[in-house]
């Protein structure tokens, strides 16, 4: 067999050492040597399945002072995240078949990996429509109101979550509570979402969810959040790795929805590792100069797609978490939630792959690719793929980007009317 390229003493999970022998994008042959067009030899390396990030906002269209499609897919590459999902509280929200169409046909210009698209939801959302068009879930249903997105009342999310049930589909929700008046520091913005609060809606959204319906928590920030949860649970790095602690009390980088907690709730979250299902960035950047604004109106959110592996690399360098439990979380869980053809190590597979030196280094944000140019996580460990490859082809080589083929990855609604 001829392949396209082979990935040369690739040490697999199982402990055993072979190579990997790609043709038109996928692993065809896993084990002794073959002829290749092209060949990388992973000695020295650790390799994963590319990372599938179900939840990044990419900004463009009218945002993209913030980011686009080629700056955020560029970010997501360089920090071995292989496909993204983005989330449709965009300028307009995706509500339409219309919307999403020309959504999906701006990230194919410009993106280089692969990405997907959800459907917005709010009542006059056309979701049987959307679903058709290729929406891969639906949301994130915003439970509380965060950036450009209203809070949904009890009555519509049951209806909402009807409607999405009969048709099949995943819906992601945005769980908090919000009181009180604008906050003018981080402990204030905590007290506002408070994590007792974000508990009690998660219980009130299970409540509301039909019986098998499909459900998935976004963004979960405290361990009552995730044992209260239902279906599968998400947790962020800037959950994980942050807390209101690193920052100066009225630091406005640091405003995110959920709020940072203290470092107590920040270890109690890591206390439920094994029950988190995926962890995923909500990469959503905002420029530095809105984020300059006073606490009371700066918007909330960060960006993290570029950072988020190479962070847990460094945990897993450090011994805090196992490898086989981040391949899970960042590539296999997400693609099986959504329906994504997995990635790995399998003949069958998707041939995307990052590989990651033993190195650990230190986040420098003018080295990342976010447009925005800044990180909260500035100066933490973390350890960035050398090498990526996305659909069988060189995508990001020693910092350098190579041109790729954005893949699209339609929902189940759409494979559903084409295989009729």
């Amino acid at each position: 067999m001829n392949a396209d390229l082979v990935l040369r003493n690739v040490m697999l999970p199982t402990g055993r050492r072979a190579d990997i022998a790609v043709v038109g994008g996928i692993v065809r042959h896993i084990g002794a040597a073959v002829r290749a067009v092209e060949t990388i030899d992973c000695t020295g390396y650790t390799c994963l399945p590319g990372a599938v990030d179900m939840h990044v906002h990419m900004r463009g269209g009218v945002q993209a002072e913030k980011e686009d499609w080629r700056t955020g897919t560029t970010s997501a590459v360089a920090g071995g995240v292989t496909v993204v999902v983005d989330q449709p509280n965009t300028v307009p929200p995706i509500i339409t078949p219309e919307l999403l169409r020309a959504r999906i046909r701006e990230a194919e210009e410009q993106a280089v990996c692969g990405f997907a698209v959800n459907a917005g939801v709010v009542p006059e959302a056309d979701l049987g429509g959307m679903w058709e068009s290729g929406a891969m879930a639906f949301g994130e249903t915003f439970a509380a109101p965060s950036s450009y997105g209203d809070g949904l009342d009890a009555e519509t999310l049951r209806e909402l979550f009807a409607r999405i049930h009969a048709l099949g589909g995943v819906v992601t929700v945005h769980a908090e509570e919000v009181s009180g008046r604008a906050p003018a520091t981080l402990a204030d913005h905590d007290r506002a979402r408070s994590g007792e609060g974000e508990a009690r809606a998660v219980q009130k959204v299970t409540g509301l969810a039909p019986a098998g319906l499909r459900l998935h928590f976004c963004h979960l920030s405290t361990a009552a959040s995730v044992r209260a949860a239902r279906g599968t649970v998400e947790a962020t790095p800037h959950h994980l790795f942050l807390s209101r602690k690193n920052f100066d009390p009225d630091d406005t980088r640091a405003r995110v929805n959920p709020p940072l907690r203290d470092e107590k709730t920040r270890h109690e979250l890591w206390s439920c590792w094994d029950r988190i299902d995926v962890v995923a960035s909500d990469h959503a950047p905002h420029t530095v100069q809105e984020k300059e604004a006073p606490f009371e109106t700066a918007p909330s959110g960060i960006p993290g797609v570029e950072t988020m592996v190479p962070l847990l690399m460094a945990a897993v360098q450090n011994g805090r978490i196992t490898l086989a439990s981040v391949i899970e979380k960042t590539s296999w869980a997400p693609a099986a939630i959504l329906g994504i053809p997995r990635a790995g190590f399998e003949p069958g597979d998707r041939a995307d792959f990052a590989l990651y030196p033993d190195e650990i280094t230190r986040i420098d944000a003018s080295h990342l690719h976010a447009k925005c140019g800044w990180s909260p996580f500035e100066g933490l460990e973390a350890v960035f793929p050398e090498e990526v490859i996305v659909g069988g082809t060189r995508a990001y080589v020693h910092g350098d980007l190579r041109e790729t083929c954005a893949a699209w990855y339609p929902g189940q609604g759409y494979l559903s009317r084409e295989n009729k």
